[in-house]
Parts: C-alpha cells; sequence; structure tokens
C-alpha cells in the first residue's frame, strides 16, 4: 500500500462527503454516544479494501476499535461478518459510506478479475488492468486488480511508453515513432519500457523489423490472425492482445499463445460487490 496515495486520497473523500459537517448525526445523536457497527456480505464474490478500510477508520478517529475476520483476496459469501468496528457513533457514520463505496467498488474489481484469473489458468497468459479507470481511484483499482490475481499495466502515461494508434499516425509512422521513442529515452536518461500497438499484420511486419520495442499490442485482431501473429512473432517480443475481449471469449484469445490479454472492462464497467455496515 502506498501510504501517502492512499492518505491523501481518504483526506479529499472526507472532506467532499462531510463539508462544514454531518448534520444528521449532529442534530439526532448526542456526540459521545458509543456504539458498535458489523460489515456483513451481501453477496459471494472475492473481497478487497479491508486495508484501505482500516486507515479509513482510523484516519476519521483514531479511537475507534476494528476486528477483522476475512482478509483482502478471499472468497466471500452471503451473510458472512468482514469485520466490526466499536467506538463513537459519529465517527462510525462519518466513515461508513467511505468504507463501503471503497470496498463494494475494490471487491466487484477483485470478483472479476478472479474470475478472468481462473479462466485462464490452463494457458500462460496473464491478464492486464488498462487506464480505463475512475478519476481519482485508478491506484485503489489498480491495487483490487492485483487483490483479484491480475497484473498491473502501467499506472499512468509516465511509467511506460505506450505508443498507440493516434501517436503512429502523428508521428508519421511506425518506424519514426519508434526510433523518437528510443531517442527520448537516451535523452532524459531515465528507463521506460516501450510497448507498440499494431492494427494489422503489415504494421507487424513493419514492427518486428525495425525491433527495439519490449512489447507489440495486438489490438482488435480475430482470432485467427492473432494465432497468426503470435506464431510470426516466435517469442521474439512479449505480445499483449487487446480489443473486443470479454469473459465469454477470453480463453479462446489466450488458447493464441499471447503473454498478455488487456481488458479495460476489468474497471470501467464492473459491477460493485453488495456489502453492507449495520449497528448491532
Amino acid at each position: 500500500m502506498d501510504k501517502k496515495l492512499v492518505d491523501l486520497f481518504i483526506k479529499n473523500a472526507i472532506a467532499e462527503d462531510v463539508g462544514d459537517g454531518d448534520h444528521t448525526s449532529l442534530s439526532t445523536i448526542p456526540k459521545n454516544t458509543q456504539g458498535r457497527a458489523k460489515l456483513i456480505v451481501k453477496e459471494d464474490g472475492v473481497l478487497a479494501g479491508v486495508e484501505l478500510a482500516l486507515e479509513i477508520f482510523n484516519q476519521v478517529d483514531n479511537t475507534l476499535k476494528v476486528e477483522v475476520f476475512i482478509k483482502d483476496g478471499s472468497p466471500v459469501h452471503y451473510g458472512e461478518i468482514v469485520l466490526t468496528v466499536e467506538g463513537n457513533t459519529h465517527s462510525i457514520l462519518l466513515a461508513e459510506r467511505l468504507v463501503l463505496n471503497c470496498m463494494q467498488r475494490m471487491s466487484g474489481i477483485a470478483t472479476k478479475t478472479n474470475r478472468i484469473v481462473q479462466l485462464l489458468k490452463p494457458y500462460k497468459t496473464k491478464v492486464l488492468d488498462t487506464r480505463k479507470t475512475t478519476p481519482g481511484m485508478r491506484y485503489l483499482e489498480k491495487w483490487a486488480v492485483r487483490i483479484g490475481g491480475g497484473v498491473n499495466h502501467r499506472i499512468g502515461l509516465y511509467d511506460m511508453i505506450l505508443i498507440k494508434d493516434n501517436h503512429v499516425d502523428y508521428a508519421g509512422g511506425i518506424g519514426h515513432a519508434i526510433v523518437a521513442a528510443k531517442l527520448y529515452i537516451r535523452e532524459i536518461n531515465k528507463y521506460l519500457a516501450i510497448e507498440i500497438e499494431v492494427r494489422n499484420m503489415a504494421e507487424l511486419k513493419e514492427v518486428l523489423d525495425v525491433g527495439c520495442v519490449d512489447r507489440i499490442m495486438l489490438d482488435n485482431f480475430d482470432l485467427p490472425l492473432l494465432k497468426e501473429a503470435v506464431e510470426l512473432v516466435d517469442g521474439k517480443f512479449v505480445t499483449e492482445a487487446s480489443g473486443g475481449i470479454t469473459e465469454e471469449n477470453v480463453a479462446q484469445y489466450a488458447a493464441c499463445g499471447v503473454d498478455y490479454i488487456s481488458m479495460g472492462a476489468l474497471t470501467h464497467s464492473v459491477k460493485s460487490l453488495d456489502l453492507s455496515l449495520k449497528a448491532y
């Protein structure tokens, strides 16, 4: 966990929610009232966000006592209790929605990712996330992918060079784009892996001729063409398939022999896992 990033996220999220005060709690419950609550699973899945929840409770009120029964990455079932929290009721109520929003979202991502990971077990292929994440929540969503057993692609624009179709077109072609990227890395004296996206076999052959990349993304290749492309690469470069890949067809793509499959659906359209925090 990157505590600096997490602390900043929690601080901003609390400020967004509380404004100048939780007027419902302030108006209905005496300030020093003590209480307990339990976090209940309402749907089967893979749990994520427990470690984050502990940080949220602590940042809201470090006198809250939290007991955890189920850890991140564990399979969970309807009716199970993940954790209990005890202390000032105003603090519990302030933390409640942020804890649930994060854990439900992260658990949904971990659950989806884990289903894909299980489907890929017969193959060498690993599943990658993308930058198709919720603004402000990228770190948490990619964290959830790891909890679910997936692999993080680049975190942002700063930690890898990924030459996509628009870069190629604006740069004047594949050769120009790759050479410019290599010169740039040399000039700034920073190690950055280079990946390039290809749209067809002609572009793939051009990349193979030029070389100087670490990974080739085979974008929107149908299954027969993907298999042909992987055979042509013949292990000289790491391969990644993307575009139009779903939970229903991911195993077919993996069977073509690619090293990675990237799926924006892990984060951009996932269903949150149903969780609830209830007083008891």
